[in-house]
């Protein structure tokens, strides 16, 4: 296995993704909300003034760059064609899911997770998600949810240029499931430092573009715009660490920290 290369693959995920991420440590003293470590939902969001700096640029560049892409990118392919882009990028994160499964101990969701994966890659070459057809669902796992289901609390809620909202157990967990990811190890050194940025982009602009009018009524109906995604991830991360099973408002929130466009 090509560690070195997997090093630098890690680099420049933070240094393409999130290039001022080191701050939100480094600036944790000057950036401390005063006023608490809770916000007024419960979450525990002691970085705030840092965070909302952050949402602040996030938003610019959204408008400047992101949505004017995505826009684009839906324009010129046909929602077919944005699917199997979609399908293949949840495809190519199988054994990251698979792996999680298997951590948590979740031998139904393993086995669906495989059986989709042999059905797909066979037929289609994940390009078709004719699994999900014949009754295998699609659901994504990542370590940041196993942890979750270990009962490792969240943390302090982050917000990351580019990658959007995360905490420090779902932020960790990106890490890891770098290494379990066997692409990441596969290719020549140019190749693994290209595909996980080339990966990231692409499905953060698929995402966005399935999400433009919601988005942007989302903005305009928001006296806290900050706070309610703020409180939407973390009731989506909830719910992905409970499968569903408990109740919550379901919402996307855009960023580029997601690796399979769901």
């Amino acid at each position: 296995m090509k560690i070195m290369g997997l090093e630098k693959q890690i680099r420049s995920l933070f240094m393409a993704l999130a290039v001022m991420a080191p701050l939100a440590l480094g600036g944790c003293a000057s950036a401390f909300n005063q006023e608490g470590t809770f916000s007024e939902d419960g979450i525990e969001d002691p970085f705030e003034d840092f965070n909302r700096a952050m949402f602040e640029v996030n938003l610019v560049l959204d408008d400047v760059v992101i949505t004017p892409v995505a826009k684009g990118y839906r324009t010129v392919l046909a929602p077919g064609a944005r699917d199997v882009v979609r399908d293949f990028l949840r495809n190519l994160a199988t054994p990251v899911t698979l792996a999680n499964n298997i951590f948590q101990g979740d031998w139904d969701g393993a086995l669906n997770t495989a059986q989709r994966f042999f059905i797909n890659t066979s037929s289609t070459f994940g390009l078709v998600d004719i699994a999900a057809l014949e009754g295998y669902p699609y659901r994504r796992e990542d370590f940041g949810q196993t942890m979750g289901v270990a009962g490792v609390q969240e943390g302090p809620y982050l917000v990351l240029p580019l990658l959007g909202p995360t905490n420090f157990r779902d932020l960790s967990g990106t890490v890891v499931d770098l290494f379990l990811d066997p692409l990441n190890y596969y290719g020549s050194d140019d190749f693994i430092e290209f595909l996980p940025i080339g990966r990231a982009v692409v499905a953060g602009v698929d995402t966005r573009s399935r999400n433009i009018e919601t988005v942007e009524e989302l903005r305009a109906d928001s006296v806290d715009y900050y706070a309610r995604i703020r409180s939407l991830y973390t009731q989506n991360r909830q719910n992905e660490i409970n499968n569903g099973e408990i109740g919550g408002e379901a919402f996307p929130t855009p960023g580029l920290g997601t690796s399979d466009g769901n």
